[in-house]
């Protein structure tokens, strides 16, 4: 016990104690706000049990993670690329939709243990490590056109196979996560301007041929909330009247009065923070989203090389376009993708993942300073 007690003492004194405070200050919340939930008989208890195995599980992956360094991590990308690939390639042929969700089997069980996991989620960070370590090979020739059609195919890759399942919200993160860590590593602003200009152009194919029905309802009911109340803008209407429910302070969230919402222990987590917290409590958590993202992108610009650098872009545009866009779809600013918020939702896989990408975070940040390479 001593052993682990010194340890833990060791990895508080070497860590970046502010990110791991808002994190830990992240999940606690999630916690006391998924029992409200369950106090009012929404959940199961072993939704709430599940959150906290993951963040337990997550933390201590996260700890583990940052005492190795990222750059011999990077390098075994051989190893654990191909296994999340072809866990993701599974779900194709055995994967398993949650209820909600009619065309995403992004899902493969556990035997025996009753339990399900999301491979996409690994494969996340498995290709947060990989473009990173890509990106460091070629940075001096990043803006060439043949070196830059490389590294669109390494992102595109992943972001396809994602769509492929089905799973649209989270080919989004990729797209995301990609974006991010391409223009850090100097991408030239006329590229940057292509695209948006390639990307308006396409825009219209996309929407009357790539696009179904339910998608593009999901898309004008944002500028229409009348349009389909009972359908496709449901649940946003329900989240927007949780939310204006709670007014400045809220209900509290031991209340025991909250309105139902579609996933609301999910992807809506942000629509039970208005209404159990208010106004008040709304603002703590972007606050807080906000200060995680600043100190990662703080991390990232006092890494020790570019290799750092990248990964912690990376987990930044990871963290930042989720909690983005899963607060604008609470909010009816944003169409509903089915994205969870970091730390926040309920959800085994997500959480474990979040943490551990915050974990690579935190290794860079341990092996960015001096005096920090000694044995413990």
């Amino acid at each position: 016990m001593n052993r682990i007690w010194n340890s833990c003492v060791q990895f508080y004194r070497r860590t970046d104690r502010w990110l791991l405070s808002f994190c830990l200050l992240c999940s606690a919340l999630s916690a006391l706000l998924l029992w409200g939930i369950y106090l009012s008989g929404y959940i199961k208890p072993r939704v709430f049990a599940v959150q906290l195995l993951a963040t337990a599980i997550g933390v201590t992956s996260a700890a583990i993670l940052s005492r190795f360094d990222y750059r011999e991590l990077a390098n075994l990308w051989k190893l654990y690329l191909p296994v999340s690939a072809g866990l993701v390639f599974l779900t194709y042929f055995v994967g398993k939709q949650r209820y909600s969700y009619i065309d995403d089997k992004a899902w493969l069980e556990i035997p025996v243990l009753g339990l399900s996991f999301q491979p996409s989620e690994i494969l996340k960070l498995a290709f947060i490590f990989s473009f990173a370590l890509h990106l460091e090979k070629v940075r001096e020739s990043v803006n060439q056109p043949k070196t830059l059609l490389q590294l669109c195919l390494h992102g595109a890759v992943p972001t396809l196979m994602i769509m492929a399942q089905g799973d649209h919200g989270t080919a989004m993160v990729f797209a995301a996560i990609f974006a991010c860590m391409l223009f850090s590593a100097g991408l030239h602003l006329g590229y940057i301007l292509a695209a948006l200009g390639a990307a308006a152009a396409i825009s219209p194919l996309v929407w009357f041929f790539l696009l179904d029905d339910d998608k593009r309802n999901r898309f004008l009911i944002i500028f229409n909330p009348s349009l389909d109340p009972s359908g496709a803008g449901w649940q946003q209407s329900l989240g927007i009247t949780a939310i204006g429910s709670g007014q400045i302070w809220g209900k509290g969230i031991f209340s025991g009065e909250y309105q139902y919402v579609p996933e609301m222990h999910n992807d809506f987590i942000f629509a039970v923070v208005g209404e159990s917290l208010g106004f008040v409590g709304c603002l703590v958590v972007l606050l807080l989203i906000g200060l995680i993202s600043l100190k990662i992108l703080s991390d990232a610009r006092h890494a020790r090389d570019p290799l750092g650098r990248y990964i912690c872009v990376g987990v930044f545009g990871m963290i930042a376009f989720q909690s983005i866009w899963g607060i604008g779809m609470c909010l009816s600013m944003l169409p509903v993708v089915g994205l969870t918020l970091p730390f926040f939702s309920a959800g085994g896989t997500s959480v474990v993942l979040t943490w551990t990408g915050i974990g690579m975070v935190l290794g860079v940040y341990r092996y960015s300073y001096s005096g920090l390479f000694e044995e413990v």
